[in-house]
């Protein structure tokens, strides 16, 4: 019997074969997948990342553009730029550990010759209000030796930047201080606005006067620099560049003379106030001053939190309050021009209406009294503003009491509203009215509604009133115009760097306000004699100046504080070309402190007048 062979199927030849085909295929997924991302990577977004790759070989660096000069009406330069080395600290390199990072400050404080404490102090306080991210300038104008050691020891200080930059200069030094303003690097609230959404952070912006209001002008476009790098970060070499485009310059309305002139005339006094000087036909400001004041040149280097409050500490002074456009005080008899004008419209008086002034008047059982009780006897409206005669505009007030006119005319004036002169920080002051202060009485804000005492205050420039020596600049340029109520401006036109014209600033009439001829010949004769006829309040001061003038001063009370000096004056008579205003707090009688001031002023503008005529001067 033949036995045949029993061959048996290996069961694990199955198994295997099974493990073969699914890895098989796990490596077909596998490959299918790699190919496609490599297929992606290559082909579909091959160009996006060979651009990132190229952008890690490239840096760009922002080139600052210089900020436009600004110069005065002859082109004497008030402000231009100097390139500086600042000293700046990059936030991403500053060590986030505390203990290291006061070792890092504590190494650079001893380079800058300092006590850490300055150097941790400073990087709080920028830290806190600067954009996120953003350099923190530590010093401005390092020494050179400073510069070269950091730029030798970089790997030790990687936090440490040294930049050139451009500061402000200042060549004429304190002039013209609150006029032209500050600049300061922008903050992380400034880069939220809206009009600033061109800035970056580092950039720069006016953050006062016409560096503020012009600072679109002045500011220019940066440019960019593009530099090639190594995987090190070292620089390899420059691409290409954008050179930055410098910003205009600003041509002022300011006469040097007259500026320099007000600005000293106020420094001697040693008490707070200012002056303006505008052109009544145009509303040009040929000079503004504010004492104290301050030197701008400050704001090129970073400030304490301390030195800052210090510029608006009013037990300092408040050097950087502008008292000439934001200053709210009562005017005294300065406001008598405008009574004037009210009361010959009300019918209350004519320019001849005779009136016995006795030194006191009672009305509503309340005694009010020229200044001293000084009796005048007989006046008119002429003789009342040369010897500044209270009772007669006593009772023009009380007159007026309850018919609004006042009040309205006062508007008229521009009384109550701001000038909208091209200056930041202007007060609107305040014309008290019946509706205004009845209000506060309902509100409990007040003691008492409005009586008739309150229009009789009103008409002596007393009471609750309020303006500055801009606000009554444009009030007299209007009664030595004609009518005009003209917006005050600062700025004649803007430069290119060639010195071409780009923009010229146009004069504009904001109101126009319809006197009588007849009253304002009546009031602007008054006030001609109050300066210049022996009876008259400033004869003393302008008695001999050689130029004829229509002047008013003034004494206000201003409880708790002295009495407020007063004078504005329009020249020359009877035609006036421009009109100065000076108030001096604690100042006294106008005649004593604030008339001398504008003395000087108008010296000035009609010694300039004369060489112009002569043909000596450089008048524009």
């Amino acid at each position: 019997m033949r036995i045949e062979p029993v061959f048996t199927k290996p069961t694990h030849r199955k198994g295997t074969a099974l493990r073969v085909a699914v890895i098989g295929g796990l490596g077909i997924v596998l490959f299918a997948a790699l190919f496609f991302r490599l297929w992606t990577l290559q082909v579909v977004t091959g160009d996006k990342y060979l651009a990132e790759a190229r952008d890690n070989q490239t840096r760009e660096i922002t080139v600052r553009a210089p900020r436009g000069s600004i110069l005065d009406r002859d082109g004497n330069v008030l402000v231009d730029y100097r390139t500086s080395m600042a000293l700046e600290l990059d936030p991403l390199q500053v060590p986030s550990d505390p203990i290291e990072r006061r070792d890092r400050f504590a190494a650079l404080a001893e380079v800058l010759d300092r006590n850490v404490s300055w150097v941790q102090n400073r990087y709080r306080e920028e830290l806190r209000t600067n954009p996120p991210g953003s350099a923190i300038t530590l010093l401005r104008d390092a020494e050179d030796d400073i510069v070269y050691y950091l730029q030798e020891k970089q790997s030790s200080y990687p936090e440490v930047q040294v930049n050139r930059v451009f500061v402000r200069r200042y060549p004429e030094g304190y002039r013209a201080a609150h006029l032209l303003g500050s600049v300061g690097e922008a903050t992380a609230e400034d880069l939220e606005e809206a009009e600033n959404q061109d800035l970056e952070p580092g950039d720069s912006l006016g953050k006062a006067g016409v560096e503020q209001t012009y600072d679109e002008a002045l500011r220019g476009g940066n440019g960019l620099t593009e530099i090639q790098v190594d995987s090190l970060g070292r620089v390899k070499g420059q691409l290409q560049s954008k050179v930055p485009e410098p910003g205009h310059s600003l041509r002022l309305t300011i006469d040097p003379e007259v500026q320099a002139a007000g600005e000293d005339a106020l420094s001697s006094i040693g008490l707070p106030g200012a002056f303006v000087t505008m052109d009544v036909t145009n509303g040009e400001i040929l000079g503004m001053a504010s004492n104290p004041t301050f030197d701008p040149a400050i704001f090129t280097r970073p400030l304490s939190q301390m030195e800052v409050d210090g510029l608006w500490d009013e037990d300092q002074g408040a050097p950087m309050f502008n008292r000439a456009i934001g200053g709210a005080y009562p005017v005294g008899s300065v406001y008598k021009p405008i009574t004037a004008v009210a009361g010959l419209d009300a019918g209350s008086v004519t320019p001849s209406t005779v009136i016995q002034d006795n030194g006191l008047i009672e009305i509503s059982d309340q005694i009010f009294t020229n200044a001293g009780s000084e009796p005048h006897g007989p006046v008119d409206l002429r003789r009342a503003m040369e010897v500044s005669s209270d009772v007669y505009f006593y009772l023009l007030g009380a007159d007026m009491n309850g018919t609004s006119k006042l009040q309205y005319w006062s508007r008229q004036f521009g009384i109550g509203e701001p000038t909208g002169i091209d200056l930041p920080g202007e007060s609107g002051g305040l014309l008290p009215t019946p509706d205004w202060r009845n209000d506060l009485y309902e509100k409990g804000e007040t003691d008492r509604p409005w009586a008739i005492g309150d229009n009789v205050q009103l008409a002596i420039g007393q009471g609750d009133m309020q303006a500055d020596p801009l606000q009554m600049a444009v009030a007299y340029a209007a009664l030595g115009n004609g009518g005009s109520l003209v917006r005050p401006h600062t700025v004649l036109r803007s430069e290119d760097a060639a010195g071409r014209v780009v923009e010229e600033y146009q004069p504009e009439i904001t109101r126009t306000i319809e006197i009588d001829p007849v009253a304002r010949e009546a009031i602007m004769t008054g006030l001609h004699d109050a300066a210049q006829a022996p009876d008259g309040t400033s004869y003393g001061v302008f008695g001999g100046f050689p130029v004829p003038v229509a002047g008013k001063t003034g004494t206000a009370e201003r409880p708790p504080n002295g009495d407020q000096a007063w004078y504005v004056v329009l020249a020359p008579y009877p035609d006036p070309k421009i009109v100065t205003a000076v108030t001096v707090e604690q100042g006294g009688f106008g005649a004593d402190t604030a008339a001398p001031i504008a003395l000087q002023v108008l010296s000035a503008y009609f010694e300039r007048e004369a060489r112009a005529v002569s043909g000596g001067g450089n008048v524009e």
